[in-house]
């Protein structure tokens, strides 16, 4: 389940500097003010990263705890905390183990696929349940994970990006996808050439292992976890009509009344 480490760590903002969390975010926030409970303010989010979205949900108001179960991700994540003065709390942690979950918390929140990083029925389900047992009644889990009908379709096996960092200073990534359907599992290596000059490099090879999942499929993998499924969106674009181009859904589920 390792993954982002060292050198790759240092490079994953640079490598998702596109991505839009400020609109994530604030997708995220609607979700909380609209289904969640009544000035719902603790929020507990899993797989974290380098806490892209925990530093834009503080600054409506939240208090965030946050982990990852890569040390060199929330070195990072923690780095920028004291550049920007932020209150989230990071720390590492493996969303399987229950000793992660024992506070009690408004929502829990996690995203970018992350749900997918423990593979198997079993450890998905006990993440389900360490989730169940850590939120309030009437709190909301939203998970993002990738969608099976798109993934096993339209996969991208080859892709190839350069990043320009400064003068002098480019990095190249190349991302070799292969798709195990039977498992319905997607296998990333990831190749990073970072040239500092015309004639020296350095080289960073990482593969990662991620499920895929039907929304049918997560609906039963919920069945009694104590979360009431509520929303199903394609991304965070406010639709619920999934469908095989949708390569990302967000779930919306609700704890159920103890």
């Amino acid at each position: 389940m390792s993954s982002y480490i060292g050198r790759h760590a240092e490079l994953y903002d640079t490598l998702y500097a596109e991505k839009d969390y400020a609109s994530e975010a604030s997708f995220i926030h609607n979700c909380l003010m609209q289904y969640g409970r009544p000035e719902s303010n603790h929020i507990l989010e899993i797989a974290c990263g380098t806490g892209n979205h925990s530093f834009i949900l503080e600054k409506f108001g939240y208090q965030i705890d946050a982990f990852d179960y890569s040390p060199d991700m929330i070195d990072r994540a923690n780095r920028k905390k004291a550049e920007q003065a932020s209150p989230t709390l990071f720390s590492v942690g493996d969303m399987r183990d229950s000793e992660n979950f024992q506070k009690k918390y408004d929502s829990v929140l996690c995203l970018f696929d992350s749900i997918g990083y423990v593979q198997t029925n079993a450890s998905v389900k006990k993440v389900l349940d360490n989730v169940s047992s850590c939120l309030l009644p009437g709190g909301l889990f939203i998970m993002e994970f990738w969608h099976a009908a798109a993934m096993i379709k339209n996969y991208d096996p080859l892709r190839i990006k350069r990043f320009h960092l400064a003068e002098n200073h480019e990095l190249l990534r190349i991302s070799e996808t292969s798709i195990d359907v039977e498992k319905q599992v997607c296998s990333v290596k990831y190749t990073l050439y970072e040239f500092l000059n015309d004639s020296q490099y350095t080289k960073i090879e990482e593969t990662q292992v991620n499920r895929f999942f039907l929304c049918a499929e997560m609906l039963g993998l919920l069945e009694h976890s104590g979360l009431e499924p509520l929303h199903i969106f394609d991304g965070y674009s406010h639709s619920t009509k999934a469908d095989e181009n949708s390569f990302h859904v967000v779930m919306i589920c609700k704890k159920t009344m103890e």
